[in-house]
């Protein structure tokens, strides 16, 4: 029985350590899984097993276990990163300003309240303190960052250990009680507004009708006698809005494909894509709309198909530049990148995974989708060199010293702050250097669900040997209570805020509790109530920004008070 004892308890045996890693993930993702009133914990509970398991002396080599939640948290934050950055800078624009700063209200409340009790209570460590904050808001990465800036400051010394192992029990200790706090905040204020759901429902799809932006497929009927005769470049010129006219079908009833330079003549029917806010204008300057069907009316070899962008020689080009009616005869109207429909706009920067709908020939869009790639195949492959040039800009950015007044020590973004700034950085840029930065999101949720669940497992497992000792007294007790006050507070006074001065729908608000605590089961809760996908828009729209900012944050609080 030699074997299971060495699978079981030798800690330098590389079979070991596959062994413990497997049995914590696994355990920790099943029992992850299970609702308690309708909210679960996901991976984070792959952090409680590993206690379990530490506490019981199943432990792993340190070196090891070391290099594997530094390397889990690197994935992690980098995969992040990839997914948030498109967005990130785009969430500043329009009703995402109030909302990224209402989240970065909730972001500094929250290290006030944290603050307060340091200063104010004194028996509570600042590193301590930093691990409660972060399991309060249920930010994994901070936790992560802040002890990682830690061992870059003061090297990896036993004491350092020691403190990054209360750090993380302090974590482990005010994180459930965060995700029931985070809800309670939701219910309290919606019970203190006495919200009704239905109402909020309605001017949900209310304001999203009004605010409409997709592009949108109508029929105009030519009647104004001033843009006939004009070529449609010139009526570009004229309405100064962007559109395409993908066919028009002339009064002889001949249906033709228009390049810039075709003539439109009064009676005309120009069937086109537009932005719907913008149909009162067209409808002004042009004719009024009319409902046809144009499958009827269309001939057989002229036909509408999707084509993919795989080919990466098309990354980062213009699709003017493309030059589609004259190379291929062939009518760009609309792309969809990732899920979301635009218009096709001769200055649209194409990427890789973009799906162009043209219109034509059907010979002609063969040819083009084979120049384009248009495989599948060729896209479910991950794109492991943008993956690993990303990770290595990262850590040499995280690794360059910022000296700031006041610090003794310079700042490093370090192992999470550098390769969170490179993927946001390059998921946006990219293509610019022409690197190829699609990745499908069940690829990018793989490796980041890896990385977390590596991550959580060696802090759960460094942690456990002490873990009970250390929480289950008064002083657990007091995390525990200093926590959830750092939850709640905050969280209370920005809904109020919200809710009381900015008006915001409650929806909206239940997305940028959860975003603004970057908490996937505050944002499950609000969707199932909700029943729609206005949470999910506001949780999108803060989570990059927050993200951001309580890893910094994280960071800048150990180097200034640590």
């Amino acid at each position: 029985m030699e074997w299971i004892e060495s699978l079981l308890f030798e800690t330098d045996s590389i079979a070991h350590i596959v062994f413990i890693y497997a049995l914590t993930i696994a355990l920790g993702v099943r029992l992850g899984k299970i609702k308690i009133f309708g909210v679960s914990l996901g991976v984070t509970f792959v952090l409680f097993v590993g206690i379990l398991l530490g506490h019981f002396q199943f432990s792993v080599n340190t070196n090891v276990l070391n290099f594997l939640r530094e390397f889990g948290l690197i994935l992690f934050i980098f995969s992040i990163g990839m997914q948030v950055g498109p967005g990130f800078f785009s969430s500043f624009k329009q009703g995402g300003i109030l909302l990224n700063g209402l989240a970065l209200l909730i972001v500094g409340l929250n290290i006030a309240v944290g603050l307060i009790i340091y200063f104010g209570f004194g028996n509570i460590s600042i590193t301590d303190m930093i691990g409660v904050l972060s399991g309060a808001v249920t930010n994994t990465p901070g936790l992560g960052a802040a002890q990682q800036t830690l061992i870059e400051v003061n090297g990896s010394t036993s004491d350092v250990s020691a403190t990054i192992q209360n750090m993380s029990m302090g974590y482990a200790a005010a994180y459930p009680l965060g995700v029931v706090g985070i809800i309670l905040s939701l219910i309290i204020i919606k019970a203190l507004f006495k919200i009704n759901l239905e109402k909020e429902t309605s001017e949900i799809e209310r304001d999203t009708e009004q605010s409409q932006l997709k592009p949108y497929l109508v029929t105009f009927a030519v009647e104004n006698q001033f843009i006939s005769g004009k070529t449609i470049q010139k009526v570009h010129d004229i309405i100064d809005r962007n559109f395409v006219i993908s066919r028009i079908k002339k009064p002889s009833g001949e249906i033709i494909i228009p390049k810039s330079s075709t003539v439109i003549e009064t009676g005309d029917l120009l069937y086109s894509v537009i932005s719907a806010q913008d149909l009162d204008t067209y409808t002004a300057v042009i004719g009024p709309n009319l409902d046809m069907n144009w499958d009827d009316v269309t001939p057989q070899n002229v036909v509408s198909r999707r084509i993919l962008i795989t080919n990466s020689s098309y990354n980062g080009r213009k699709l003017g530049s493309l030059r589609l009616r004259y190379g291929y005869k062939l009518n760009a109207t609309r792309v969809n990148r990732a899920g979301v429909e635009l218009l096709a706009c001769a200055n649209l920067t194409l990427q890789v995974g973009d799906r162009i709908t043209v219109v034509g020939q059907i010979d002609d869009i063969e040819r083009l989708a084979i120049k384009m790639g248009n495989s599948m195949k060729r896209l479910n492959e991950p794109n492991m060199v943008t993956m690993f040039i990303g990770i290595l800009l990262g850590i040499i950015a995280g690794s360059i010293p910022l000296q700031f007044p006041g610090m003794t020590v310079p700042m490093r973004l370090g192992l999470a702050g550098g390769p969170l700034i490179m993927a946001i950085l390059i998921s946006r840029f990219g293509y610019k250097v022409h690197l190829v930065t699609y990745t499908s999101s069940s690829a990018n949720l793989l490796l980041r669900e890896i990385g977390i669940c590596l991550f959580l497992a060696s802090v759960g497992l460094s942690s456990g040997e002490r873990f009970v000792e250390t929480v289950f007294n008064n002083t657990g007790l007091l995390w525990v209570l200093y926590g959830f006050a750092i939850t709640l507070i905050p969280l209370l006074i920005v809904g109020i805020i919200a809710r009381g001065k900015y008006k915001l729908n409650y929806y909206s608000i239940m997305g940028l509790i959860a975003g603004g605590t970057t908490d996937p089961p505050a944002l499950a809760y609000s969707n199932k109530v909700a029943n729609s996908d206005a949470p999910a828009v506001a949780y999108s729209t803060v989570y990059p920004l927050t993200m951001f900012v309580r890893v910094i944050t994280a960071q800048i609080l150990i180097l200034a008070l640590a």
